[in-house]
């Protein structure tokens, strides 16, 4: 069984945060975010939740696939910045979608969340366990950003993407993950500490650290790594996809995989000038902007490939 994607939905804060903006706060520029990341504005929550967005993206998706919320067998939230730790984030969105037949959990995998979450499910779909599912990336990353690190804290947004998808006959979709822990000090953030009964401490939770040079050469080196891999697994060349959606974290990054792989940039849309990086959700987003603008056919290539902490990257390869 192969998974097909028949619906997608986004939900974004409402206050826009350009780089003007934030040079009034801090030492930066327009012309240094720009120049350096191609970003200039970015969505941050002041009442939206990492659930809220989650929820809305979820609605979206089931009406753009016309599904009704009984149908769903399975939501996964892929996050790194949920609410809470308990309840998950995907048992919130069950419970206000009505998802009553649905078994929900959260997956985190940072930025190549929402892939890691859809190979996942094509697992499920391939064992014969469930045949619809609903899969969401979500972030309320402003909560955990260092807001005196400018080099860091002005790259991130807030939001939400999501795909209602169903299993079909044909061959599963191919799905290529990564995963190297000897590099998880380059892209951190510590959770609470140890502190019980026997234990005081007064140490506070950490904000997210990232060594900007470190995590760029290690993206621009695995993403076409592994984008070649998926489609040497399909037997295609680059030239045969129609749309490559990466994850948006800077128009640097995709540029020199553009470069590498030999494709045109204009295969690769990018929508990171407004949102910034928006991490787990940064893919499903740009993927729901695509496909309301009307920009995919049936029939179409996709290869989505991303990165992040752990570290983890990964590409799938989709047929619209």
């Amino acid at each position: 069984m192969r998974l097909k994607i028949y619906g997608t939905g986004s939900a974004l804060p409402a206050k826009k945060v350009s780089n003007d903006l934030l040079s009034e706060y801090m030492d930066t520029s327009d012309e240094w975010i720009r120049s350096r990341t191609g970003i200039v504005n970015r969505r941050l929550a002041m009442e939206e939740t990492t659930s809220s967005l989650a929820v809305e993206a979820g609605r979206k998706a089931l009406e753009d696939a016309k599904a009704a919320p009984e149908e769903v067998e399975i939501v996964i939230v892929a996050t790194f910045t949920p609410d809470c730790s308990l309840p998950s984030t995907a048992c919130i969105v069950q419970d206000q979608l009505g998802l009553t037949h649905a078994v929900a959990f959260d997956l985190n995998a940072a930025c190549s969340g929402f892939l890691f979450a859809l190979n996942t499910v094509q697992a499920y779909f391939s064992a014969g366990v469930y045949r619809t599912a609903l899969v969401i990336g979500a972030e309320n990353i402003s909560k955990v950003v260092d807001w005196k690190d400018r080099g860091t804290c002005v790259l991130f947004g807030d939001g939400a993407g999501a795909a209602l998808c169903r299993a079909e006959d044909g061959a599963a979709c191919n799905f290529v993950q990564k995963s190297d822990g000897s590099g998880g000090a380059v892209l951190s953030l510590k959770e609470r500490p140890i502190a019980h009964l026997f234990r005081e401490c007064d140490e506070k939770p950490g904000k997210m650290y990232m060594n900007g040079q470190e995590v760029f050469k290690f993206a621009v080196r695995k993403v076409p790594e592994c984008i070649h891999e998926v489609l040497d697994l399909a037997y295609l060349k680059p030239e045969e996809v129609d749309w490559y959606l990466l994850h948006q974290a800077n128009k640097r990054i995709i540029s020199s995989v553009a470069k590498r792989l030999g494709i045109p940039e204009e295969k690769f849309p990018t929508n990171l000038e407004e949102y910034g990086n928006t991490s787990a959700a940064s893919i499903p987003i740009l993927l729901d902007e695509v496909n309301r603008k009307g920009m995919l056919k049936e029939g179409d290539i996709l290869v989505l490939s991303g990165f992040g902490a752990g570290l983890t990257w990964g590409a799938c390869l989709l047929e619209w």
